[in-house]
């Protein structure tokens, strides 16, 4: 089995060998490590880009903002997931971003975890029918687990979930109350005997 390090390393060397810079190279091999190492295939969606990447002229915007519309030639997923990256303190607080004709998006998905991380938020991403949860660039969550390959997404949509805890304030305080049977009473013989309670110095 090839390992996560020669991932990285390979995909990286590749990308620049397409005509990218050695700082986008540096970002591919981390992204397609973090795929591969979710379970996602992110070399094979790689090579398919790079096979047709110079054969088309795709779109590669560097502001993007709710709604971004190509008709003419799909987006690069590699320079929308850059500025993705860059833009996400300001994107954050946009209800729902659009992509209309995006190009291979699962190459998008971890520039997305990694954003994820970096706001604190998890963020919704539905490719078409494809569905994405990323959580904190810790793991990626989908309804899709066999057909990873997207060629193009006619629509991609980014919703940035609010933190919200998954119990009620009723359901916290009965647990915390269950947890203080483990408490132990102070006592003067337990006062004697913690740190830094000692009457002699030994010094």
């Amino acid at each position: 089995m090839i390992s996560l390090s020669e991932i990285d390393t390979t995909c990286k060397r590749a990308t620049k060998a397409i005509g990218f810079s050695w700082g986008v190279a540096e970002e591919i091999g981390k992204n397609m490590r973090l795929l591969e190492m979710f379970g996602i295939p992110g070399v094979n969606n790689l090579l398919e880009y790079f096979n047709i990447y110079k054969e088309n002229n795709f779109k590669k915007t560097s502001l993007i903002t709710e709604k971004n519309f190509s008709e003419s030639k799909p987006f690069c997923p590699i320079v929308s997931g850059l500025n993705f990256l860059d833009q996400i303190n300001s994107l954050n607080n946009f209800k729902e971003i659009n992509f209309k004709n995006f190009a291979y998006p699962i190459i998008f998905l971890p520039f997305a975890s990694r954003a994820s991380e970096i706001i604190g938020k998890r963020i919704f991403i539905n490719m078409d029918e494809k569905k994405f949860i990323l959580n904190f660039n810790q793991t990626i969550f989908t309804n899709s687990i066999n057909d990873f390959k997207i060629v193009i997404c006619n629509n991609l949509s980014i919703n940035f979930l609010d933190n919200k805890n998954t119990f009620s304030e009723k359901k916290w305080n009965d647990l915390y109350e269950l947890s203080k049977k483990t408490f132990v009473d102070e006592t003067d013989n337990l006062k004697k005997n913690t740190a830094g309670a000692g009457l002699t110095d030994n010094d």
